[in-house]
């Protein structure tokens, strides 16, 4: 089985600050579960550098810590990811949480505070209207049960 999986959570650095943000159990899950990760990180396909100025969500625009609109950058590594995932044949994708990109269920709120609001991300938006279920590596006993389930329908 193939999965979209945000870059960051497999060990790439390219996090806005540069880094990576390895998730272990999501590595051994998908090890365990002999899928293969197709990895993404949309706002580096929508053309924004590593390191980049943190963004956030404001309603459906994302702007950065220094008051650009970065929105036409995150659509475009949405899209990206999108015929990404259609290409490799994906059949889920597993995000960064609370990414104003990959973030599924709760954003940051735009005012760069720290507080989270229900919402996605804009790569997880289109993903999501476009069929394809989407799971965080803090979601990862839903994932199970989706791949159960899709286990046992075959």
């Amino acid at each position: 089985m193939k999965l979209l999986v945000s870059a960051c959570l497999l060990g790439c650095a390219c996090r806005y600050d540069g880094a990576a943000k390895q998730n272990r159990p999501l590595v051994d899950w998908l090890k365990s579960h002999d899928c293969t990760p197709v990895p993404v990180c949309p706002e580096i396909y929508g053309g924004l550098p590593t390191p980049r100025t943190p963004a956030e969500r404001q309603g459906s625009r994302v702007v950065n810590r220094d008051g650009q609109d970065v929105t036409a950058q995150y659509e475009k590594g949405a899209a990206e990811a999108l015929a990404l995932a259609r290409l490799a044949g994906c059949e889920a994708a597993v995000l960064k949480a609370r990414s104003p990109s990959c973030g599924c269920g709760l954003v940051y709120d735009g005012s760069f505070s720290g507080t989270l609001v229900p919402g996605n991300g804009v790569a997880a938006d289109l993903l999501l209207k476009n069929g394809l279920p989407v799971f965080s590596e803090e979601t990862l006993d839903r994932l199970d049960q989706w791949a159960q389930s899709r286990h046992s329908e075959t």
